[in-house]
């Protein structure tokens, strides 16, 4: 179960800006939401430390560095046995394919977002994860034609 951390409104200013360019510098970040830079550094390791901040990362743009294919996976399980469900979930996570994998409602059990360089690697990855053996039914697969709204950690906000 997830502990949620109490947040300011200084950690929202905070999370907001960090969202955008986590390599900004201290004193800018501080003067734009009114704390010194030291309480600034100081929030920031606490948000760390608690889990808040899960990671610093950089978001690269796979157009600009080679060609692929992305897919949307609808998957549908033969079973709702915890442990086929589990290493389905552990296949998914091991499988370099697989760029999302979401266990959702609805007659589909997982929605996967998956990114080849090709066709033949996307039959060579259906091949080898999605059949009955490891307790897949059926899926279904969408192919995108272009991106309309891309992944953008500072679109959502957060809520008070």
């Amino acid at each position: 179960m997830t502990n949620f951390v109490t947040l300011d409104d200084f950690d929202h200013r905070l999370l907001a800006r960090v969202r955008r360019n986590n390599l900004e510098p201290a004193r800018v970040t501080a003067e734009a939401v009114g704390l010194s830079e030291s309480a600034v550094l100081r929030r920031l390791r606490r948000l760390r430390a608690e889990g808040v901040i899960a990671a610093d990362v950089a978001v690269i743009d796979p157009a600009r560095v080679e060609p692929r294919i992305v897919l949307h996976v609808q998957v549908e399980m033969n079973t709702q046995d915890r442990k086929v469900m589990d290493a389905f979930q552990r296949a998914m996570k091991a499988s370099p394919e697989v760029q999302g994998a979401w266990d959702v409602t609805g007659e589909t059990d997982y929605l996967l977002t998956v990114a080849v360089r090709s066709m033949q690697d996307y039959e060579a990855f259906g091949i080898r994860e999605l059949i009955p053996e490891k307790g897949v039914r059926g899926f279904k697969s969408m192919i995108v034609i272009r991106e309309v709204v891309g992944f953008d950690p500072a679109r959502v906000t957060l809520e008070r």
